[in-house]
């Protein structure tokens, strides 16, 4: 496991390696429609959160207190391995945007350090890809979470 005063670092380098010689973030692969209503948005974070994107590129906002759980450590390790330190560009994530929606809702909720477990067990017993295995571990909820 990655220790929080690294990922902090990480995510600080990713950050400055993004704003060199540019403004803001922008991405080659955004029509003119999604890139103007883009840039009505600020690609800075807000004060306690930093910006996370999925595969499927949508912008997650996620606060600076979900870089102590194990799971969000697992997704930037994972993330790190398949698509290298984003130097000119976001951070980009694994998953998709419904995966990424049901953690962010299961850490809100308040997993129980036995579901944090078997959740990240499924992430890294699966020996496809990255993105595979988190989407692939996400589709069975019932095993994470009891009613």
């Amino acid at each position: 496991m990655i220790s929080t005063k690294k990922l902090i670092q990480m995510a600080r380098k990713w950050q400055k390696m993004a704003a060199i010689g540019r403004k803001g973030i922008s991405f080659h692969w955004m029509n003119n429609k999604s890139a103007s209503a883009n840039a009505k948005r600020s690609s800075v974070a807000e004060k306690g959160h930093f910006v996370v994107y999925t595969t499927d590129k949508r912008r997650f906002m996620i606060p600076l207190s979900f870089l102590g759980n194990d799971i969000v450590r697992e997704l930037f390790r994972v993330s790190e391995e398949e698509f290298g330190i984003a130097c000119d560009g976001p951070i980009m994530l694994p998953i998709d945007a419904l995966s990424m929606e049901y953690i962010i809702s299961l850490i809100r909720r308040g997993l129980t350090k036995d579901q944090e477990n078997a959740l990240l067990m499924s992430f890294t017993r699966q020996s496809c890809s990255s993105s595979l295995a988190f989407n692939q571990a996400l589709e069975n909820p019932e095993i994470l979470v009891c009613s």
